[in-house]
């Protein structure tokens, strides 16, 4: 609640909502290790800032964009590219994160803060991501761990290292934080308060050029913005879908084999009784026999049981065994001497005496082999036709591991291979109208968006009867589209970013007659413009606190955050045109309208409190180690990430 009225006052609006969710987590920025050749102006030792007396690689800045652009992709959106990664501010992001961590690292060390590899090491113990089947710590797990997010034990040691110094330095700075009641009676009533005002946008489109921009003017546009033209990953797979019936399995089963099953499991086809009963326990012997005697002279199960104050237990149909494995041996013996609807001789179990009484008997007579073979047989065409297919999905697993071609097993199988369109990372048809991709190809997606090329794979669909073999027939990396083939799309881009230049000296003159004291329907009105809206806003801060889950849209955010009685330009996003803010009134309902709400408001900001208190310490701590920015490194690993942007 505190950072979301922090971004009221002091956020840039528009910032994009996923960035919030950007967080420093082990294995964050997992490419200190890497080297490589000169790109983009940047060599393997280019530092992007010097912490201290610490540089800071540029590789780790790479390497923590492309980790946090994962956790993106993952937790956001799945289809997200680097470029629009860097656009929106993650690189940022990232690199405050990464100074962050620096500088909180040097102020530990400098008084005298330490966490030596034992604690390292039980840390590394505790993350179940490196546990085996036992449960236990295992090294295998752990560097397979590694390979896979491609780090190194040292990187992930370092990381640790400098989460344990984090740890001691805040656990004692943010414990027990307890907003104080002025405070809190000063937030309580923000969220009481209503404003009152009008928001217009003046649209780029209503100031929109005629006449086409040049060659160069069009290539100069489309340089500045490339990135608004990325194209996100795409992927072609290939595929073939195959049931069992379908491998030519005979898997019918011979009547020896039918008699056989039938010797062995000679006792299932015997004949067989069922048992259902209802009881209760006493403590002693002499009281169970006093009840079978009560009950046998006509007093009822249920009414021995409620009298005394006991409790019945229901029992289901069970057989002898089954029936002994629940309650005693001794009980279940006695249970299927005793007579349908008769009463159980008392017996002792673990918990005292038995008091039963049979409420249901069911009996099965013996089937013979005639009368069972129909249902021996399926079994055992079931049981042939999955292991015979384990064994041909095994051949056909080895095929692939050889290097075998996926046309080629479709070809010895009669299989039909079927393309697909070009798919986007969340299994969406790029291009398309937005639908999913095939239903089958579903649980595929994720793992073909990990694959190499002609790396074919086999997989279950349906366990036991359905299976795919699929490969990655081509990727399309994300990038820039070439100006010929958005030519159209940059045309008008180009226009709609002259008409904002227009718009927003349109957006001035208004302001300047609303601050003026010209109502803001006149200013408008004397532009003559078509298009231009305006709509008349009434809102308590609570009901915009409401829509925390979804976007709120900016010029919202920033009426929240004017002053009574001014009014603001506000930038439409992608060159949309501006809006202009007008506040008129704000009004605040007495704090003693609503009992509890300064106590709720204390309540619910005590945890953000603590992340206040982080901040502020971060910030001193940067300033006491001392921070360079090397911007000229940042930029060239800006312009790496984006592809030249």
């Amino acid at each position: 609640m505190l950072s979301l009225f922090r971004r009221f006052f002091q956020s840039k609006i528009g910032l994009p909502v996923f960035i919030g969710f950007l967080v420093v987590v082990a294995f964050a920025f997992a490419a200190a290790d890497i080297t490589g050749s000169t790109f983009g102006g940047l060599s393997a030792g280019s530092r992007v800032a010097l912490v201290g007396r610490e540089p800071v690689p540029a590789s780790e800045l790479t390497g923590g964009a492309q980790a946090a652009l994962e956790q993106v992709r993952e937790r956001i959106d799945p289809t997200i590219a680097m470029p629009e990664f860097v656009e929106q501010g993650g690189l940022d992001q990232v690199m405050n994160q990464l100074i962050d961590r620096y500088a909180i690292a040097a102020y530990a060390e400098k008084y005298g803060l330490r966490a030596g590899r034992n604690l390292v090491d039980s840390e590394i113990l505790k993350i179940p991501a490196f546990r085996g089947a036992t449960g236990e710590f295992d090294q295998a797990v752990y560097q397979a761990a590694l390979r896979q997010r491609g780090l190194s034990d040292a990187t992930v040691r370092r990381d640790l290292r400098g989460g344990l110094l984090e740890q001691q330095l805040f656990d004692s700075t943010t414990a027990a934080t307890r907003m104080p009641q002025k405070v809190a009676r000063q937030y309580a009533a923000l969220v009481l308060e209503r404003r009152r005002g009008e928001i217009a946008l003046i649209p780029s489109s209503a100031f929109v050029p005629t006449a086409d921009p040049s060659g160069a003017q069009l290539e100069a546009w489309y340089r500045d913005n490339r990135a608004r033209f990325v194209r996100p990953e795409r992927r072609v797979l290939r595929f073939a879908v195959f049931s069992a019936d379908q491998l030519g399995i005979d898997a019918t089963p011979s009547e020896a084999e039918i008699a056989a099953r039938f010797r062995e499991n000679a006792a299932a086809y015997g004949a067989s009784e069922r048992r259902a009963v209802s009881y209760f326990i006493v403590p002693t012997e002499d009281a169970a026999r006093s009840f079978v005697t009560r009950l046998r002279g006509g007093l009822s199960l249920e009414a021995a049981a409620r009298d005394a104050g006991f409790n019945v237990a229901r029992g289901e149909l069970r057989g002898k065994q089954e029936l002994a494995n629940t309650t005693s041996l001794a009980f279940a013996e006695n249970v299927f001497r005793a007579e349908d609807r008769g009463f159980v001789e008392p017996v002792r179990g673990t918990l005292g005496w038995y008091v039963a009484r049979v409420d249901r008997v069911e009996r099965t007579p013996a089937r013979t082999l005639a009368q069972v073979s129909g249902e021996i047989a399926a079994q055992l065409r079931q049981e042939k036709l999955a292991a015979a297919v384990a064994r041909r999905t095994a051949e056909i697993e080895t095929e692939l591991d050889g290097g075998t071609a996926l046309a080629e097993v479709a070809r010895t199988y009669d299989l039909r291979v079927d393309t697909t369109p070009e798919l986007l990372a969340d299994g969406r048809v790029y291009g398309g109208d937005g639908g999913q991709v095939i239903e089958q190809l579903r649980p595929l997606v994720t793992t073909a968006f990990q694959m190499e090329e002609s790396a074919p794979q086999l997989t279950e669909l349906t366990p036991g009867s359905e299976y795919i073999i699929f490969d990655v027939a081509r990727i399309e990396e994300s990038r820039a589209a070439p100006l010929a083939e958005v030519r159209d799309l940059a045309v008008a881009g180009w226009k709609r970013a002259e008409g904002a230049k227009l718009a927003r000296a349109a957006a001035d003159r208004v302001l300047r007659k609303v601050e003026a004291g010209t109502p803001l329907a006149a200013a408008l009105a004397a532009e003559n413009r078509p298009g231009i809206e305006r709509e008349p806003v009434n809102l308590r801060r609570r009901e915009l606190l409401a829509r925390r889950g979804t976007d709120v849209p900016p010029p919202l955010v920033l009426m929240f955050s004017m002053a009574q009685g001014s009014a603001k330009k506000l930038e439409a996003a992608q060159d949309q045109g501006w809006y202009i803010v007008d506040l008129a009134e704000i009004a605040t309902d007495p704090i003693e309208s609503e009992p509890g709400l300064v106590q709720q408001t204390r309540q619910q900001l005590a945890p953000t409190l603590a992340q206040e208190y982080r901040a502020q310490v971060t910030a001193a701590i940067r300033k006491e180690v001392g921070v360079e920015r090397n911007e000229a490194a940042i930029e060239a690993v800006r312009k790496q990430l984006a592809g030249g942007v």
